[in-house]
């Protein structure tokens, strides 16, 4: 908190709240971080900038993008096995060669946690392995057939793959959006800030005002020493135009 006070004039040290308007020449930016990390649930002037929701929002949010996740992933394993390593006649593209690996869900149907088997793909990986089990095809009657090797086409693949982009991106980004949504990220980065920087910033900012309260007042001195020297200047002169006029005035003094 010891962005939320800084010494003020005379020495004294100025609570900004008190003041009013008058202290916002004198207080730090960093003190308005510090009162909306210290009362997040109250009004602050930060309120008005960051449009933060609660955290009953925030966790649904959170709920419904590992939600998406795992949908996404489990119909993408239907896939695989349903018709990429199917060897089923009526699946009419002819696959062959190796079988798919199946895409690691992330989650259970709980939707906590989940840890991946050995012989799975990861959202991260899947869609450079799945690569190598894409045949060349050509189009036969508006379907995709396989002229080569491979459990999958073109079509198929990029379906897939766009599906995992969409899973990855939820699955590795969700939670930081959520931070940004309910502002948890910000307050961490103005609690941070007002930890390493505020300190720092108070003492130079102590310095500075020290050093323009020096400047100042060798500046008024500097303009009384001038006043007095401009006087003093004045009053000789107003003595010297005097010398000489007693001199002008006085008579000839006789030489007989």
């Amino acid at each position: 908190m010891g962005c939320q006070r800084l010494t003020g004039v005379l020495g004294g040290e100025v609570d900004g709240r008190k003041r009013g308007k008058s202290a916002l020449s004198w207080e730090t930016p960093a003190w308005p971080m510090d009162e909306w990390v210290v009362h997040p649930s109250e009004h602050t002037a930060l309120d008005d900038i960051l449009p933060c929701v609660d955290v009953a929002t925030a966790n649904e949010s959170l709920y419904r993008s590992r939600e998406v996740t795992y949908k996404l992933s489990d119909i993408v394993n239907n896939v695989i096995s349903g018709v990429a390593n199917s060897n089923n006649p009526t699946v009419p593209f002819n696959q062959s060669g190796p079988l798919m690996p199946a895409l690691c869900n992330p989650f259970n149907d709980d939707l906590s946690n989940r840890t991946c088997a050995s012989d799975e793909v990861t959202l991260t990986n899947a869609s450079q392995v799945w690569k190598e089990y894409e045949c060349s095809a050509t189009a036969e009657n508006g379907l995709e057939i396989c002229r080569t090797v491979g459990r999958i086409t073109p079509m198929i693949y990029d379906q897939m793959d766009a599906a995992v982009s969409v899973g990855f991106a939820l699955y590795h980004y969700g939670p930081f959006l959520v931070q940004l949504e309910d502002c948890s990220f910000v307050r961490e980065t103005f609690s941070s800030i007002g930890h390493h920087n505020c300190p720092g910033l108070a003492k130079y900012t102590k310095w500075v005002y020290a050093g323009l309260t020096l400047v100042s007042a060798a500046v008024m001195l500097s303009t009384v020493f001038w006043v007095i020297y401009a006087r003093e200047r004045r009053h000789r002169m107003q003595g010297k135009r005097s010398s000489l006029y007693d001199q002008a005035r006085a008579p000839p003094v006789s030489t007989h």
